[in-house]
């Protein structure tokens, strides 16, 4: 074929293609639009998913027992100070709790769910105190000179005061320590700076030590380096399990889906179950108010105020607005402003997920 042959290919290609975008209406817009994309609802697809029959389930079991023959080792390095990250694909909830009721049953273990959307950081350490007491109580070890000051109760104690407690003087002899289990350490409930930076101290402290799983790839980017080689003194482990995200799975939401209002109310109860039972009678009475005037902007500040220092759930304004901090913190409640220029708070809820949810917390 010669060069001229060539070119008239290539003109008339060219010629072609442009009068076909001519004739077709180039600039015509689609008439597709994401609100004609038939969602369903997030109840039913969640049934859906736990119908479908789980594959490979001999060679995962397998897999899952393999693993067992490295918990002495796993066991081993706690005793020598490290902190255990297990990372890999698939769930690693089973394979840390049969770890920790089969290796560490010598020591008090707590375990945290990362994977819940809220979680209150000073409880767990009050659990740990509370679970470190008692372990040094059973073993007749507490170190003479111990302060009664540090004994129990603990809840009235400062994050700083249990933090000393936790990484307080070695006892005689064997080491004394609680295991810290974390599922997803990489979780929403923890993934904020100051969450991780108490983690780190508490993994820190002498008497403690710490296994994690993570599942997000980028994990790693929530520590410095004096957190990963010093306070969490990582050891990592790849164990991939294949197993199934299914109770990490509960808490997110579904991309083909649209959120119901079950989902919303057992969402919403998870994170007022992490508050104290005052903040959840606070919440309550803002509740109440909602639903029985649903044509009001919200609820005045104030008036609040008033009804929760009647009731005794509040000694002080300052007390009200830590929990109204809490609440607005998990976007539990919002404020806006009212027609007269005050302040107003309102739940955002539909009518029939905020009665639902208030059923939740009065059981």
């Amino acid at each position: 074929m010669e060069a001229n042959d060539v070119d008239d290919e290539d003109f008339q290609f060219s010629r072609s293609y442009f009068l076909a975008k001519e004739l077709g209406g180039y600039g015509k817009k689609s008439t597709c639009k994401l609100s004609d994309i038939d969602l369903v609802d997030e109840q039913e697809l969640r049934e859906a998913a736990a119908n479908i029959q789980p594959k490979h389930e001999s060679e995962t079991a397998a897999l899952m027992d393999s693993y067992k023959s490295f918990y002495l080792d796993w066991g081993f390095e706690l005793r020598c100070g490290f902190g255990l990250l297990m990372y890999g694909f698939g769930s690693k909830k089973a394979l840390l709790e049969d770890f920790a009721s089969t290796a560490l049953t010598e020591c008090g273990v707590l375990v945290i769910n990362g994977y819940l959307p809220s979680i209150n950081l000073k409880q767990v350490m009050i659990a740990l105190a509370d679970l470190l007491w008692d372990q040094l109580k059973t073993q007749r070890r507490i170190p003479l000179g111990t302060s009664s000051k540090v004994q129990q109760p603990f809840n009235s104690r400062s994050m700083d005061d249990l933090l000393a407690f936790l990484d307080g003087p070695q006892v005689e002899g064997d080491e004394c320590f609680i295991c810290v289990v974390i599922h997803n350490i990489d979780g929403p409930g923890l993934r904020d700076s100051d969450t991780q930076q108490y983690l780190a101290r508490i993994s820190a402290c002498s008497h403690i030590r710490v296994v994690a799983s993570i599942d997000h790839v980028n994990a790693p980017l929530l520590w410095d380096k004096t957190m990963v080689h010093t306070q969490f003194n990582w050891w990592w482990h790849h164990v991939p399990t294949f197993a199934p995200y299914k109770v990490e799975g509960i808490f997110y939401p579904l991309i083909l889906a649209h959120g119901g209002t079950t989902q919303t109310v057992k969402t919403a109860s998870i994170v007022l179950q992490s508050l104290t039972p005052n903040a959840q009678s606070v919440f309550k009475v803002l509740a109440e108010h909602q639903l029985a005037h649903p044509d009001e902007e919200g609820m005045p500040v104030n008036t609040l105020y008033t009804i929760c220092r009647e009731r005794f759930l509040v000694s002080s304004q300052v007390t009200l607005n830590s929990h109204l901090t809490e609440f607005k913190d998990h976007e539990l409640v919002k404020m806006r402003r009212h027609s007269d220029g005050q302040d107003c708070l309102y739940i955002p809820l539909s009518t029939e997920a905020l009665e639902k949810l208030v059923l939740e917390i009065s059981q």
